[in-house]
């Protein structure tokens, strides 16, 4: 989820409108919602230090605001609430072991998900089985979609 996204989440999930909002980073009334579309449509990037000002507004991270990265751990976790916010995969116990659970109530996004994660876990178990290669694996991994695509049409 990209920056501008994340922005229009926080500033939707506090009841804001966009005027509202750049009005309260300090915009005048006349340019603060097309200043705020322009964030939110990714026209404009942020700087930190207006990251800093939303993350206060919205009480939340400047972390949970930017593209995280995923080489850090919090990063990584950030990515994971961005996921839930975004398509409703959330962590829960499956026999005993911590997963990733989609949300059946995301209606197309949840079955676009599945269809999805199941095609990995099938790569994955066939890599398991010694069925292909891990240079295989990793040229389906390393390819998708586009190595799906060529699957499906043998």
């Amino acid at each position: 989820m990209a920056t501008g996204e994340r922005i229009r989440h926080f500033r939707k999930l506090h009841g804001m409108t966009m005027e509202y909002l750049g009005e309260k980073l300090g915009y005048p009334q006349k340019s603060a919602h097309v200043r705020m579309s322009q964030y939110e449509n990714g026209v404009r990037g942020p700087k930190k230090e207006l990251i800093d000002q939303l993350a206060e507004i919205f009480e939340v991270s400047p972390q949970s605001l930017t593209v995280p990265d995923i080489d850090s751990y919090e990063g990584l976790m950030h990515t994971f609430f961005a996921l839930e916010d975004m398509y409703g995969i959330h962590v829960d116990y499956a026999d005993g072991d911590l997963s990733l659970k989609l949300e059946k109530e995301r209606g197309q996004a949840y079955v676009t998900l599945f269809r999805m994660l199941y095609e990995w876990h099938e790569q994955r178990a066939r890599f398991e089985s010694g069925e292909i290669t891990e240079e295989e694996y990793n040229q389906w991994r390393y390819n998708y979609p586009e190595s799906t695509v060529k699957k499906n049409n043998k």
